[in-house]
């Protein structure tokens, strides 16, 4: 029996135990079965619903055209232990095992999957009719709300608001959403590029109101710093979300500035035998030059292929995705490929007052990110250039009816 053999049937004979039982926990536990992995799987869940998937809950959960969105996952054939409901409280690496309101649980191998948490809005606590929407129970009892048509505000022009003002105004309800900021999406796109999404509001009927602080929240009411007072029977709240890493405190595994899981390119952490993937943890881009935190559901697919892969003894290349996202906003689907921040030039395709547009950010004449409303080849072309990395022709990517991947440079 060669080395290589002696570690895999070693690594086979674990205890893997994966916290958090969304998108990146199941995609771990399904990874290794798939990829071979012969012992013990255990996925841990806060909530006590069947592990499900979140994108639904802002759409079709929260109108009625779906009563859930329970991943097609069967766990017992696939010899996945879940155990639902349970919180963890904490983990002693040094001990290898886990602290749960039903005592410890040891492992071997450890996956932190715990994803990310909504942040509350400060002073609205405990105030009737404030909602979030992460889980499924917030959409459950949000979904009576719009079905009521009480007018609701919205507080945050973010990714989830605007989803969320979508499905309201498709069920009726009169909508106000308030930002802090001066745009939409203030901290996820440049103003040029989020400028041309503040008419979608209006088009739908909603009011957006920017440059609107919350002063505090009040049964039936959102009151702004300007002193002005909106109707509320209803108030979201989506003001960003944070890794949901608390019960990690004193375990002596790194945790970043924003309180994510420090991993690396592996995506194991600063401690033996843990790993982190999904909305929790960063990892370092050789392909952006800085490490990033991607809250975003692709991520959470892909990641756990590559901890599967480790903890049954192979060596994967390292992880270093093209991030992706898209959402559904307005009567418009958005997408969105790559990593903007460090672009030296912007190229339009297409007229962003129009139904169908795409935004490319290049480096040093590299394709970067793009962004695309309506556009789903350029999309797809794009999100395929960047991994490639080839050289591109600003003069031809400009042009809106020439297919992105023709517009490489000659010199490709």
């Amino acid at each position: 029996m060669n080395e290589q053999t002696r570690e895999r049937s070693r690594a086979a004979r674990r205890r893997v135990v994966i916290v958090g039982a969304g998108m990146a926990g199941v995609q771990t536990a399904v990874a290794l079965r798939e990829q071979g992995f012969t012992g013990t799987v255990t996925l841990i869940g806060a909530e006590p619903h069947q592990p499900y998937d979140r994108p639904p809950l802002s759409k079709a959960v929260l109108l009625g055209t779906a009563e859930g969105s329970a991943f097609d996952v069967d766990f017992e054939a696939l010899g996945i232990e879940l155990r639902l409901g349970l919180e963890v409280t904490g983990v002693r690496p040094i001990d290898h095992e886990l602290d749960t309101a039903m005592g410890s649980v040891p492992y071997d191998v450890l996956v932190v999957a715990t994803g990310a948490e909504p942040m509350r809005l400060p002073g609205a606590e405990g105030v009737p009719g404030v909602h979030l929407l992460r889980t499924l129970d917030d959409a459950e009892r949000l979904r009576p709300v719009l079905a009521r048509q009480h007018d609701i505000v919205v507080v945050g022009a973010g990714w989830i608001g605007a989803e969320f003002a979508t499905a309201a105004r498709e069920a009726g309800c009169a909508v106000t959403v308030v930002e802090a900021a001066d745009r939409p999406l203030a901290g996820a796109l440049p103003a040029e590029v989020a400028a041309p999404m503040t008419a979608w509001y209006a088009d739908s009927g909603a009011s957006l109101r920017t440059h609107a602080r919350v002063e505090h929240v009040e049964p039936g009411a959102v009151v702004l710093d300007d002193g002005s007072r909106l109707p509320a029977g209803a108030v979201v709240v989506g003001i960003g979300a944070r890794p949901a890493t608390a019960w990690l405190t004193g375990s002596g595994i790194e945790l970043g500035a924003h309180r994510e899981v420090v991993a690396d390119d592996h995506l194991r952490t600063s401690v033996p035998d843990v790993y982190a993937v999904g909305d929790c943890a960063s990892f370092p881009s050789r392909r952006y030059g800085e490490r990033l935190l991607v809250h975003h559901w692709d991520n959470a697919l892909q990641g756990p292929r590559t901890v599967a892969a480790n903890i049954i003894g192979e060596t994967p290349a390292a992880y270093d995705p093209v991030p992706y996202f898209w959402s559904e906003q307005f009567g418009r689907f958005v997408q969105y490929a790559g990593h903007h921040a460090r672009a030296d030039a912007t190229i339009w395709r297409g007229d962003p007052t129009g139904p169908a547009w795409s935004v490319c950010w290049l480096r040093e004449n590299r394709l970067v990110a793009v962004l695309a409303v309506g556009r789903p080849r350029d999309l797809a072309q794009g999100r395929k250039l960047i991994e490639a990395g080839v050289p591109m022709n600003p003069e031809l990517l400009s042009d809106p009816s020439r297919p992105l991947k023709s517009a490489k440079s000659a010199t490709a």
